[in-house]
């Protein structure tokens, strides 16, 4: 008797997690359009909120992205006047980012439409369960892999 073959893309991990982000991220993207912002850029004014003033090389680290994509993440975020984004004044290769009042403000306007949001997957999903998949995905980042070494 043989054994059916499997489709590698019911074992592959980096499938089951872009579904599942795919998905979370259009789900989280609905719920902060009312305030012009997608899920990203309310990590990114979140994370400055918290950090205050932050080189882009550390903010890409912070949100596990290679700085060139936290660059051009950070374009519309300065277009519209929600951060700065200003050479260093100890090293001038380097980039720093800071949240401005606006920013802050729009970050603050977002938060009850992303606290509902995040309240409903809890709901939907269980708070412990959601817990765990944090604890398990925050471990993911700790696999020994340099996505974004030279």
């Amino acid at each position: 008797m043989t054994t059916p073959p499997t489709d590698p893309g019911d074992r592959c991990n980096n499938l089951a997690l872009r579904k599942a982000s795919r998905y979370l991220g259009a789900t989280y993207d609905k719920a902060l359009a009312p305030v012009g912002l997608r899920s990203t850029q309310f990590s990114i004014l979140q994370r400055l909120s918290v950090h205050g003033e932050v080189m882009i090389t550390a903010l890409a680290d912070m949100i596990a992205m290679d700085r060139t994509t936290m660059a051009s993440n950070l374009k519309p975020l300065a277009r519209e006047g929600l951060v700065t984004v200003e050479p260093s004044r100890a090293d001038r290769r380097a980039r720093i980012v800071t949240l401005t009042p606006e920013g802050l403000a729009r970050m603050r306007a977002a938060l009850p439409l992303w606290q509902a949001v995040q309240r409903r997957f809890e709901e939907n999903f269980g708070t412990d369960e959601a817990t765990r998949l944090r604890t398990a995905l925050a471990a993911v980042l700790d696999t020994g892999f340099e996505p974004w070494a030279d």
